[in-house]
């Protein structure tokens, strides 16, 4: 899945001169949380998002400090903190270090640079100019779309307790040799010992995203792994 077939577009931006009532106002009546900044010319030059608005004099919320950590702040960041918190055009507040992709992006890249940079949209550049942008509800609904539907393929109880063994089989965190796993009429039973209580979850998550499973039912028992190790 590329950028392109999950992209929201048209792309709501602003201008790097319009006012902070004015881009406050868009995001609230538009219900959007962020927006790029773009230049009369098309050219990208920052990104606005709420977290912008959070440190504002008008609120009080502006940064505050003890006296002697104050001390160790220098001028040019003080000023720059000044600057934000009592801006008035958006060009003083925005972010101007924005993280972009291409349309041609695969939705684990655009994931990736989500989860390295910390942040929670990505504007799409095609040759210069904003084609789109994905933000983190435009992923939710790919999710939406590919999930399995509320009824599961019909399969028998033999092949869903395959699927499921062979599920553990490529976890790192399944004790498999130590799961014990039937299926009667799409009921499972995990029964057996795990290692680390996280594991309990896991293993359910496992069975229950297998085709044709109607529910869970969880045995497991969380054993010492010194004792499993004396038994074994």
């Amino acid at each position: 899945m590329q950028a392109e077939a999950i992209m929201s577009k048209p792309v709501i931006c602003t201008d790097p001169s319009a006012s902070i009532a004015e881009v406050a106002g868009l995001m609230l009546s538009r219900k959007i949380s962020g927006l790029p900044v773009i230049r009369g010319d098309g050219t990208l030059v920052g990104i606005v998002s709420e977290g912008d608005f959070l440190r504002r004099g008008e609120l009080g919320t502006q940064q505050k400090r003890s006296r002697w950590l104050e001390l160790l702040v220098s001028p040019g960041k003080a000023a720059d903190e000044y600057v934000r918190a009592n801006g008035r055009r958006i060009e003083e507040v925005m972010s101007d270090n924005v993280v972009t992709a291409s349309p041609a992006a695969c939705l684990p890249e655009i994931v990736d640079l989500m989860m390295h940079h910390r942040v929670k949209r990505i504007p799409i550049v095609d040759d210069g100019s904003v084609v789109g942008i994905v933000t983190r509800s435009d992923i939710l609904r790919a999710l939406v779309r590919v999930l399995p539907g509320a009824e599961p393929a019909v399969t028998d109880d033999q092949r869903m307790r395959q699927n499921i063994i062979a599920e553990f089989a490529k976890q790192k965190w399944a004790t498999k040799a130590l799961i014990n796993v039937v299926v009667d009429e799409g009921v499972v039973k995990l029964s057996g010992a795990i290692l680390d209580e996280r594991e309990r979850q896991a293993a359910i998550v496992a069975a229950e995203n297998v085709a044709g499973v109607r529910f869970v039912e969880d045995n497991l028992f969380c054993a010492d792994p010194v004792s499993v190790i004396l038994v074994s």
